[in-house]
Parts: structure tokens; sequence; C-alpha cells
């Protein structure tokens, strides 16, 4: 009694160490991980101008929520997707206040008349179905809740018709001129012939060449653009699986079993309902869709198919779920395959037509092809290649598999209604068909009662108490002895950017690179991480490499090879001696050699490859001189100049002109990478992301 008036007295103190205690703790983790912990408001800036986190979000959350094309995207691609909008937009902006662009209420009429979703759609078009701005405006006027909408299409077209403008600038820039397309047209004319004497790097052997690490970083240094490296993170990491243990199937594959030779209400054989008891005892939900043999699992397709109505079959393994099926049903040509010819006319909405035709015509063409086809029915794949207007004429016409229902109705009636081998006309909205009825497939009905096998409490407890004890071990022992010990391999090491999340063959896991850039995060430390549906991954970050230029590992095999050939070189060139062709060859084992009418356009040097430093020298010799050794692609060699041919001059060179436009009109495509290379870029995105 006594311990417990004291504990009474002091409850006011006692709660408000309490509240301090969670108060820190709160505060802790707010300045840790929140607000008071990021060292910007801004996702970040490009020039010195800043990309607001708060508008930033917004957008990514849009993303996030409406996909792209159909497909789902993670919140990491859509800050991604977004950053490259943002930035690629503020570097645009710059451009177009430096030339002074400005666009007015016609631009945006014309960039709206232009959009699909605004220019086409019939309430905002006048009596001629043209774009009426005054309707749009209207429209909005009596609709404020879309006022939102309005502003932001508003700027679209705006940057829109900007970048319309831009680009014609600069597209009207890349002009080329005569004296270029002369150019283009001598190198793809004039000739050399010469001899030469090659000898091969290959010829050198590989453990002869010694590479330092200095050697790497030297030649890095003199390609510093190419080897830039935003930074990466290496991490290893070790997977303990949260997986069904053999305990776990047999106790599943068991209860399956008992539902199996059960004589009583647990029968699966003989249960009066079997929609009841496939809803109360299965994993597998009950599907009254038949299927044809194709749709069945592949490796108890034939097995299932011959099993008769009303008996069962197995248990079968069907992925993750141990199964019995029993057939209900069974229905001749429940599914068909089909081939067509589609021949449509003005005014169907079918793309890409191979020809303009009335809709008289194409009937008229429909029925030359039909009785072509009837005539020789082997001939529908070529007549379907030939003359249809849909994407299936590539496949001869072929269709695949279907079933009822998928089809336009007057399509679907004819393939169904008719025998295997029929063939003939039907029109639907896309134009008049020629149908052949290929194939007719039979389908059955199953009612399967399934239970995935997944790991028990148990399982995964063991799975739980083995990862924690692998962390605690790892992070005072080595890695790798703790991971030989428990008998777990070590994956080789993920090297992350800081924006990633692709981990290696768990999956996307943001989390785990998140962690390894973390500023408390040194190399060396291990951290356990539960994989949902995966199990458990410990990581340990192995390596940081920092910004700048490229680790040594990371270069290591796109140059290793380069340097070795500068290395075999200087070994080669210090055996070609001065003199003629024919004695260089003699001292190196080798022979004279021949190249004839080679050009610079293709200076392909024998069957040695592509060399232009070689075929390059060989044009700036006089005939019977003899090179210096020149550095090439495969080898070193050395060249005597034969003859040089000049192309002979023409008239006008507007062919090569043209050829050079075409590569001109692309100009604008490639701003912004170029826009982006030379710009102040800063990023805060791994301080919210």
């Amino acid at each position: 009694m006594a311990v417990l008036q004291k504990i009474r007295k002091r409850s006011g103190l006692l709660l408000l160490v309490i509240g301090f205690s969670l108060l820190a703790f709160v505060v802790g983790d707010f300045i840790q991980g929140g607000t008071f912990g990021r060292q910007s408001t801004n996702i970040g800036s490009v020039n010195g101008k800043d990309i607001a986190f708060e508008s930033f979000r917004v957008k990514v959350a849009n993303v996030e929520k409406n996909g792209q094309q159909g497909q789902q995207v993670s919140q990491i691609q859509a800050v991604n997707q977004v950053w490259d909008q943002e930035t690629s937009l503020a570097l645009l902006n710059e451009e177009f206040d430096k030339l002074g662009i400005r666009i007015g209420e016609k631009h945006i009429i014309d960039n709206f008349s232009k959009d699909p979703n605004i220019g086409q759609n019939k309430m905002f078009q006048d009596a001629l179905g043209k774009f009426d701005l005054k309707k749009f405006k209207e429209y909005f006027k009596s609709n404020p809740g879309q006022e939102q909408y309005l502003i932001d299409r508003e700027k679209d077209a705006e940057i829109n018709s900007k970048y319309q403008i831009y680009a014609t600038m600069v597209k009207a820039g890349m002009y080329t001129t005569n004296a270029e397309g002369k150019f283009k047209y001598e190198l793809e004319s004039n000739k050399v012939s010469f001899d030469y004497v090659s000898v091969l790097y290959s010829s050198v052997k590989d453990s002869d060449i010694k590479v330092t690490d200095e050697d790497y970083i030297n030649y890095m240094k003199k390609h510093e653009k190419r080897y830039k490296s935003e930074g990466t993170r290496e991490i290893e990491y070790v997977l303990i699986e949260d997986k069904p243990s053999i305990k776990d199937e047999e106790e599943v594959k068991t209860k399956i079993n008992a539902f199996l030779t059960a004589t009583d209400s647990t029968s699966f054989r003989t249960t009066p309902n079997v929609a009841e008891f496939i809803a109360a005892n299965s994993d597998v939900p009950y599907d009254t869709v038949y299927k044809s043999k194709q749709d069945l699992p592949a490796e108890h397709a034939d097995k299932l198919f011959a099993t008769p109505t009303g008996e069962l079959y197995g248990p079968y393994m069907n992925g993750k779920f141990y199964c019995i099926s029993k057939v209900t049903g069974r229905k001749a040509g429940a599914k068909a395959k089909a081939s067509h010819i589609l021949i449509s006319y003005e005014g169907t909405q079918v793309p890409n037509k191979k020809e303009k035709r009335t809709k008289e015509q194409a009937k008229a063409k429909a029925e030359s092809l039909l009785a072509q086809a009837l005539a020789n029915p082997s001939s529908f794949f070529v007549l379907a290649l030939t003359n249809s207007d849909d994407s299936s004429a590539q496949q001869g016409g072929d269709l695949g598999v279907f079933a009822p229902g998928q089809m336009v109705k007057p399509f679907n009636d004819f393939v169904f209604n008719n025998p295997v081998g029929k063939i003939g006309l039907v029109e639907t909205d896309f134009g008049f068909h020629v149908i052949n009825v290929t194939e007719k497939q039979d389908a059955i009905r199953l009612a399967t009662l399934g239970q995935k096998i997944e790991p028990s409490q148990e399982t995964t407890d063991k799975a739980y108490a083995s990862a924690t004890k692998f962390e605690m071990d790892a992070n005072e022992k080595d890695f790798a002895v703790v991971a030989k010990a428990a008998k777990l391999t070590v994956n080789p090491a993920i090297k992350a950017k800081p924006m990633d999340e692709s981990f290696g063959s768990v999956g996307n896991q943001r989390q785990i690179i998140k962690w390894a850039y973390t500023s408390d995060t040194k190399i060396g430390d291990v951290k356990r991480f539960e994989i949902v549906n995966v199990g458990h991954v410990i990581a340990k970050l192995s390596k940081i490499n920092e910004k700048g230029l490229m680790s040594i590992d990371e270069a290591k095999p796109m140059i290793e090879g380069l340097i070795k050939n500068e290395k075999k070189a200087a070994k080669i060139i210090a055996k070609m001696k001065t003199g003629s062709l024919e004695s260089i060859a003699t001292a190196n084992k080798t022979t004279v050699q021949q190249a004839i009418d080679t050009t610079l356009e293709n200076p392909t040097v024998g069957a040695i490859g592509v060399e232009q430093k070689v075929v390059g020298a060989a044009f700036g010799l006089a005939p019977n001189k003899t090179s210096a050794p020149i550095e090439g692609n495969m080898g070193v060699f050395v060249v005597r100049t034969k003859s040089v041919t000049k192309a002979p001059k023409i008239a006008k060179y507007t062919d090569y002109v043209t050829k050079l436009k075409g590569n001109a009109s692309q100009a604008a495509g490639r701003v912004i990478t170029a826009l982006k290379s030379d710009a102040k870029i800063e990023d805060n995105r791994l301080e919210f992301y």
C-alpha cells in the first residue's frame, strides 16, 4: 500500500516525464525525416530558378493517378517523369525569354483547334465543324467548376505555341549550304587505292599488357564528359525467403485430400451444391466460364479435357495452388478461329486504308475476292496479305481464337452459325469482310477446389528469427563469413543511383536505396528490410562512388580494351622501323595488302573493318609516299598511296543537300539534351522521396 501511495503522489511528475519523452520522440522523428530535416522547400532548381515542391508533388500525384498509356506508374517513376518535364520546361522558358518569343490569342486558338480533345469536340464547333472559341469560353463561363481545366489548357497551349515558334527558329537556323552538299558528294565519290601493312592488336597477348589504376584514371580524365557519374551506392544483400516449408505443403495437401476421400457433407465428390462448397472451402473462386484446352494449365490440359462431365481430376498443382477440379459442363464449338479480308471504304473508322474507295467499290472488290477464295480456298492467306485493310493482313487475315460476343454481331453470327471451312461475306461498320471459318474449339466448365500453399505462422516466425539473427551477426562480423555459416548466398552488389527503385531479384524496393543514401548510413552498415510476400532482405552498403568521374570498377568494362590497345599500339610501333612497306611487312611477319577504290564515306579496309584514320591518311599522302605508323581501330597500319581519283564535277548538288537536310531537321529534338548538358541543375529529389 505504501508503494501505491507513493506512485499516486508522484503520478503528476510521472505523466510529465512521459509527456516530455513522447514529445522528444515526435520532434526527433520530425527533425530527422520531416520538414526540419530537409535542407530545402524546393525539389530543385534550374539555372538558379527554383522548382517548388508543393506544385511538383501535385503533378506527381496526377501522373500516379492517371498512369501512362494505361500502365500503372510507381511513385518514383512518376517523380522522375515529372522531374524531366519540369527541368525541360524551365530550360525552354529561359530560352523563350532570351529570344523574346511572345504569343497572342491567335496562337492559343490555333493550338486549341489542333488539340483533338478540344478542336474536334462537337460542343466547341460551329455549324461548319470548325473550332469556335466563343462556344469554348461560354462553356467554361456556365461551368465555373471547370475553370481550372481552362487555365491548365491555356498554359499548355501557351507553352506548345512558343515551342512551335522556337522549333521553327532552330530548324531555320540549321540550313544546309551547297558547299556542304558538294563536300558530301566528294566523301561518297572520291576514291583512294593504297597498299598497306597491318599488325592487329590481337597479335599481342593481353597477358603481356599491364593496366594500372593510374592508367584508368588518366584515360577517364582525357575523356571526362564520357565517363561522368552522378554517383552510385553499391549494396550487397542476402535474401531470406518467407516461403512455405515442406510441412506447410503437406498440411494443405492433407486438407485437400480429405475433401476428396470424405464420405459425408465435406465430400467434394458428392456435394449437391458445388458453388456453395467452393465458396466455403476454396481459395480459387467458383467459375462459370467455359474454357477451351488452350486456356487450361498446359501440364494438365489433356487430362482435364478428357475427364467426363461430373467426374473429378486431381489433386494437382497449379502454380501455388493445390487443386481438385470437377467437370461441370461441356460445350461444343464454344470458341472459334477465323481469318478475314477486310475491305473498307471512305467513312469507316479504319486507319491506314490501302486505297480510297466508295462503299459500292468496296462491295464489288469484296465480292470479287470472295469468288477467288471460293474457287481456291488455299489462296486465302495471300489474298488477305495483299488486300486486307487491317493489321491482320500480315498474318494472312488470321484473327486467332475468340469467344462469342468478342466480335461485332454480323461477324460473330457468321462464324458461330457456320461450320469449319465455310467462306462467306458480311458487312459491318468497318466495311466488308470475306470470312473463312478455320477452327472450332470445344470447351469445358470446371469447378476447382484449390487452396494456396502459403507459409504458416511458424514458418514466418522462423524466417523472421533467422533474418534478425543474421542482421545482428553481420553488424559485428564479416558479411560474407556470416552468410557462408548460415548457408546463404550473398547476391552481387546492386549499383544504385539516387533516384533508382529497382533492386535486383526483389523488384522495386525504394526503401533500401533510400537507406543507402541516408547521411547516417556508412560503408559496412547492415540493415534488415521486410519485403511483403517475399521475405527479408539483409543489405550491406559495400561501396560509395561519389559524383564525378566513374569509379575504376564502373569504367573498367568499357575502357580496359581501349587502354590495352593503346599500350599494344606502342609495342607494335616500336617494331615498325622506318623503311619500305615490304621491309616493314617482313620484319612483322606479315604481307603487303591492297585496298582498292576506298571512300571516306565507307572507309572499310579489306576484311579488317572500318578504319577512318587509315583511309583519311591515305587520302592525304602523295602517290608512292609511305605513311608513319597509324593507330587504327583494330591495329597499327602503315600505308602507301597508289592513286587518288577525284570525283567528276557535277552541275548541281541538290540530292546531297537534301540528304544532309534530313539530319538538320531533327535538330529541334536534340535541343533539350544540349541545354541540360550546359545547365546548372540542383536536384533535391532525394530529400523528399
